[in-house]
């Protein structure tokens, strides 16, 4: 049984899953895009979730955090939450890509993959997956922040875009034949998806330590920006 935290974008959800992509079950989640920050209500969800399914602490086997890309304040706000939990549960912490969780709304693909993520700064975090045997979704290529012209120019073949990367740029993507695009609303990042796969993920051991996790960030921050360039003046 799972505990994912999902802050990436403005819209933030905590579920409580138990098993993986195959045979998962998705027992209880609480979905919000409020006008307050995360911080404000991400742990009155985790309660919320607990008492609807019926569970208590010790019936948690992991905690999940989407690790990013995404919205720097709100991984760091999921993040910091995830490790406090984690420490007092005493369970392990596992570790999910924001664009693998967007991936799994399409669990069977026959073209590649693009998920993409609202990157602000006229970018978007986009990476690309390829069917494995079974025709899931496998990550090729790392996450990059990129101008969407950038990216139309390397989709050379038949693809499907998927995120809510590609609300903010559909009439780009939609001027391109050889693109399938699939709603925002079909394919944002939530928590439940996560939870399937960091299943699998502390099934295979895959787990973080919670004293040196840190988001993925893909690119620097406004503030590493700004001192970078103090520090070259």
């Amino acid at each position: 049984m799972i505990l994912s935290i999902e802050t990436a974008t403005g819209c933030g959800s905590v579920s409580l899953t138990r098993g993986g992509v195959e045979n998962g079950r998705l027992l209880a989640e609480a979905t919000a895009q409020p006008e307050i920050t995360h911080s404000r209500r991400l742990l009155g969800s985790v309660d919320w979730v607990m008492k609807a399914a019926g569970v208590s602490w010790t019936d948690i086997d992991g905690i999940a955090v989407s690790l990013g890309p995404g919205s720097f304040t709100g991984l760091r706000i999921g993040m910091a939450a995830a490790k406090g939990l984690v420490l007092a549960a005493k369970v392990p912490f596992i570790g999910v890509q924001t664009l693998d969780a967007i991936a799994l709304s399409c669990p069977i693909i026959d073209n590649p993959l693009w998920c993409l993520l609202d990157a602000r700064k006229q970018e978007v975090y986009a990476a690309c997956y390829k069917p494995d045997v079974t025709g899931r979704p496998v990550q090729i290529s790392p996450a990059v922040a990129i101008r969407p012209e950038k990216l139309a120019d390397r989709i050379t073949e038949p693809s499907i875009l998927i995120g809510p990367g590609v609300a903010q740029y559909h009439d780009l993507f939609a001027g391109i034949d050889r693109v399938q695009l699939v709603p925002a609303a079909l394919s944002s990042p939530i928590a439940s998806r996560l939870g399937f796969l960091a299943a699998e993920q502390l099934d295979r051991g895959e787990v973080l330590d919670p004293s040196s996790a840190a988001p993925l960030y893909v690119r620097a921050s406004e503030a590493e920006i700004n001192l970078e360039r103090k520090s070259a003046a």
